[in-house]
């Protein structure tokens, strides 16, 4: 019996994921080898100056401090290189449609609940609006010119307030002008909200947002980010 193509497809390993997160960054950071490599050289240093100054000195005891040093210059330059390919991503993906969905997708963590595919969208411009379920309450997210936003947004945000009384409505509009958040602050935005309703309620108001919804799938979906190209690999 033949293999399914899911069985038989080998998964990249460790390092691979690494050489790929380290060409995804570079691409931005271009400084990147040489930053990881000057960690590199402090942590031997500083492994081995604190090897040479605690008494008795043995040679032994200098070359254990300086793969100790060697080691703390590894993890220093794979957490630098871990945070740079984030700013990198959010540098890639902004201004692409469909951006702001990918965020609330995969970027706000499990206290909230959002989805790439956009609940309301113009298929013409593919200017789209967004919405996330958390304990901060629903958030209605903007992506595109905020003049042809205008009604999609207050369609959204009436039907919230209808269906979820009480229930905090935020709408943010994603961007570089006055009274927008650009889309590496996105999250972090929307995570700073105050908690307003507990796990139940939250629960509650994503079952009846759900409900009331209406499908958009049949919808031209703004297709720019693939997020198998745009995020940045992480190894696992």
């Amino acid at each position: 019996m033949a293999k399914s193509p899911s069985a038989t497809e080998k998964q990249p390993g460790f390092f691979s994921q690494l050489r790929s997160l380290f060409r995804f960054t570079r691409e931005v950071y271009s400084w990147l080898p040489w930053a990881q490599i000057a960690l590199l050289i402090i942590g031997v240093l500083v492994g081995l100056i604190v090897g040479y100054l605690i008494p008795p000195f043995q040679i032994w005891s200098l070359v254990l401090w300086g793969v100790t040093g060697l080691l703390a210059g590894v993890l220093a330059s794979m957490f630098l290189m871990t945070r740079l390919s984030t700013t990198a991503m959010y540098r890639k993906i902004d201004g692409m449609p469909g951006a702001a969905g990918h965020v609330v997708s995969t970027a706000l963590g499990r206290s909230w609940q959002g989805s790439e595919v956009p609940v309301g969208v113009n298929p013409k411009s593919q200017d789209a609006v967004y919405r996330a379920i958390g304990r901060g309450g629903i958030v209605v997210v903007a992506e595109g010119a905020r003049g042809r936003l205008t009604r999609l947004v207050k369609d959204e945000r009436t039907k919230a307030l209808r269906v979820a009384q009480g229930v905090p409505v935020n709408v943010f509009y994603v961007g570089h002008g006055e009274d927008e958040v650009p889309i590496d602050k996105l999250a972090s935005t929307i995570k700073k909200l105050p908690k307003a309703i507990d796990n139940a309620t939250m629960a509650a108001v994503i079952k009846r947002m759900e409900s009331v919804s209406q499908s958009v799938a049949s919808l031209p979906i703004p297709k720019g980010i693939d997020p198998l190209k745009a995020r940045a690999p992480r190894p696992r």
